[in-house]
């Protein structure tokens, strides 16, 4: 009741080194005076709005006990505020490594999380990797950026693209607040320079399509697990990893469908390959050989057919220029501009992301029936020089 009823500024005594103190703006405090080493010193307890008579008073009675003890009442308190603040920091790399392990299950594959370890230990852990994420800034972000924006642009924007992502995420947890210092637009876009032009894509080497005959029929000639690995991708126009890793269940003979799996897909999405009669037969006659649950098993005991198998029989061809990956190229090739099929159905057939979300949600279907016209007309193309040595 007393203390309600001070008005006038000044400092008034409760006892022990305890005051309550009006200051001439009319604020109301407590503060607690005590003298160490021949050396005064007033130390604020708190506002009388957050500390009451009670709580004033227990804190001077733990302040009188340093003392005793010959330890300075505020040097104690920074100390322990700074072990505090240290108990709570959060370190950038430890943020870092926790973001990629929370998201290493929906990453596709080891590659791309190694990438994310080596660019941040390389470009980020210098700068910022000790520092609280609370602390990082468009100073810090700049410094990492700067020296690889122009001569590494890729690898810059990507690094760029992953602080961004680790401190949204701390953001989000309640361990950081205000702007992203890494984001782009409206921010670093008006900070940074302009970065060269992309370079021109380099496309895979291709067959043309109109050589496809010649080849196909001198393919069909040679012997070898390998030549009837590269025929059936060919025939289906699929990729590498998803012919090698394929598997006998994946395989409906009676529908004539080759299912792949999401996990081998780069879209990540499960692709039915409708199989033309010439496919089926050397899918069959694959599976009928198959070891260790491969359908084209390799030489070392468990494992797949090497990648390097089919460019091996394009090696002793003599088709060394070309690639196995440029064969969806000449498949497209054909079927657009000899067939002439829709080029949305070829993309379909290639598992390409067809045009815009408009057009993605209207071709979400995968037009399996006329996939297979396609494709059957494919292979009687293929073998158009051949039919007298290839069954169809």
């Amino acid at each position: 009741m007393k203390i309600n009823k001070l008005l006038k500024p000044g400092q008034y005594p409760d006892g022990g080194g305890l005051y309550f103190q009006i200051s001439r703006s009319g604020s109301r405090s407590w503060i607690f005076r005590f003298t160490l080493s021949g050396r005064t010193r007033e130390m604020g307890v708190g506002s009388l709005s957050v500390v009451s008579l009670a709580e004033a008073r227990a804190e001077a009675a733990r302040c009188r006990a340093l003392l005793k003890e010959k330890i300075d009442p505020i040097e104690a308190r920074n100390a322990a505020r700074k072990m505090g603040q240290a108990a709570s920091s959060r370190l950038f790399e430890v943020a870092a490594a926790d973001y990629i392990k929370t998201h290493r299950p929906g990453w596709k594959n080891a590659k791309h999380i190694q990438q994310w370890e080596n660019t941040l230990a390389t470009y980020a852990g210098p700068v910022i990797g000790k520092m609280d994420v609370r602390d990082v800034g468009t100073d810090e972000v700049k410094r990492i950026l700067t020296p690889i924006w122009i001569s590494k642009r890729e690898t810059a924007s990507r690094v760029r693209g992953r602080i961004e992502s680790i401190l949204d995420a701390e953001k989000a947890q309640g361990r950081r607040s205000g702007e992203n210092p890494a984001r782009w637009r409206g921010h670093l876009s008006l900070i940074l320079p302009n970065q060269k032009r992309k370079k021109k894509i380099k496309h895979h080497p291709a067959l043309p399509w109109d050589e496809v005959p010649e080849f196909m029929m001198a393919l069909a000639k040679r012997s070898g697990q390998a030549a009837r690995m590269l025929e059936l991708l060919i025939l289906t126009a699929v990729r590498t990893q998803e012919i090698r890793f394929c598997r006998p269940d994946e395989f409906d003979m009676r529908r004539k469908v080759w299912t792949v799996p999401g996990d081998r897909m780069k879209m990540e999405m499960p692709l039915r390959v409708p199989l033309s009669d010439r496919a089926l037969g050397l899918a069959r006659d694959a599976i009928e050989s198959q070891r260790y649950g491969w359908v084209f098993p390799g030489g070392r005991k468990g494992k797949p057919f090497s990648n390097m198998a089919m460019l091996a029989v394009l090696e002793r061809m003599g088709y060394g220029h070309i690639t196995v990956h440029g064969f969806r190229s000449t498949f497209a090739g054909w079927a657009t501009e000899s067939a002439g099929y829709a080029d949305e159905l070829a993309d379909k057939a290639l598992a390409h992301v067809v045009g815009d979300d408009t057009k993605q949600a209207y071709f979400r279907g995968d037009r399996l029936e006329k996939r297979r016209d396609l494709m059957q007309a494919w292979a009687t193309y293929c073998y158009s020089q051949s039919v007298a040595t290839v069954s169809l």
